[in-house]
């Protein structure tokens, strides 16, 4: 088609040539031998060949093309031309040609991320009537069997027109089913998976297929976010109190346990003593009844015993018991 296009231009600019200068021969008063027919082959081959390549149409791989048609009721064809090469009628019929490759929609807080420069994050109210501000991505395409209807109802304006308003809907509407709490921890799977089902259904019906939606961020009001911090910092100091209570518990069960072992050990060694003295005592008592028994058997036996007791050292002499 390229081809045939740089052909036709080249053509018109020989038929310029060759006009000028038959106009230039005639002037001069020596006039080109059929010159007049040479400006009229020309100048038709350029006009053949320029309608030809008018009608030549080439769709990529990555397009569809609607053809708007002033030879049908409807203004156009109903079919959309798939990739190649294809001939439409030159001037009562031309093409336009729709993505249908993946596209990405974002609205973000961040004025540099999505398609509408400054902040373009979704505000929403929960159930409970905190405001959120949601970034999210839609990833969609156009349905290859729909571009004649994309056109239709959408021209180019689809992305801007019923991608970004359809989406901020559905949105908010999911975010509302939710308190802040959900929305924020629990339940924050459920709801993009909510305003999935939600946006499919809706594009789908307009032609467009929703090939993914992301979830990017979900930011709460500066107020509630201070009263998130609040209570974190009250939850963190309650589990440091309960950690000191279990500490302190662990340590008086600590010292319960020492000192029960301490009381255990004194009544062992009480019991050892008591012991110990009931088996002397037991002891001492049979000993003294072994005596007794002797001294009943043989009484001079404690006479001698308390004279083996006295020193060595003295000297005792036994004298008779008469006068001297």
């Amino acid at each position: 088609a390229s081809l045939m296009q740089g052909v036709s231009i080249l053509l018109w600019l020989a038929f310029i040539a060759a006009l000028v200068l038959v106009l230039a021969a005639s002037w001069r008063g020596k006039p080109i031998k059929k010159g007049a027919m040479i400006v009229i082959i020309v100048a038709v081959a350029a006009i053949v060949l320029s309608s030809f390549s008018a009608g030549l149409v080439w769709v990529n791989p990555q397009e569809r093309g609607v053809v708007i048609s002033a030879l049908t009721p409807e203004g156009y064809r109903k079919q959309a031309l798939d990739p190649g090469l294809h001939f439409v009628v030159p001037f009562a019929e031309n093409v336009v040609l729709y993505q249908i490759s993946k596209q990405t929609y974002t609205m973000s807080i961040a004025p540099s991320e999505g398609q509408v420069s400054g902040d373009d994050s979704i505000s929403a109210r929960t159930s409970d009537g905190q405001e959120v501000l949601v970034d999210a991505s839609v990833i969609f395409q156009i349905d290859p069997t729909k571009v004649t209807q994309v056109h239709i109802q959408w021209q180019n304006r689809y992305d801007r027109d019923l991608v970004r308003p359809v989406s901020r809907g559905v949105i908010r509407d999911a975010i509302s089913q939710f308190g802040i709490q959900e929305v924020y921890s629990k339940q924050r799977g459920v709801v993009e998976q909510i305003i999935t089902d939600g946006l499919k259904s809706v594009l789908e019906e307009n032609g467009i297929m929703l090939v993914d939606f992301v979830l990017r961020n979900i930011q709460f009001s500066p107020e509630y976010a201070a009263s998130v911090e609040q209570k974190q910092i009250a939850e963190q100091l309650a589990q440091q109190a309960v950690f000191v209570v279990q500490q302190r518990q662990q340590e008086a069960e600590q010292a319960r346990q020492v000192a029960k072992g301490q009381a255990d050990a004194a009544v062992i060694v009480a019991q050892g003593n008591a012991d110990s003295r009931i088996i002397q005592a037991q002891a001492e008592a049979e000993s003294l009844k072994l005596i007794q028994e002797a001294l009943q058997g043989n009484p001079d036996l404690l006479t001698y015993q308390y004279i083996t007791k006295l020193s060595p050292n003295i000297e005792v002499m036994q004298i008779g018991s008469a006068p001297v």
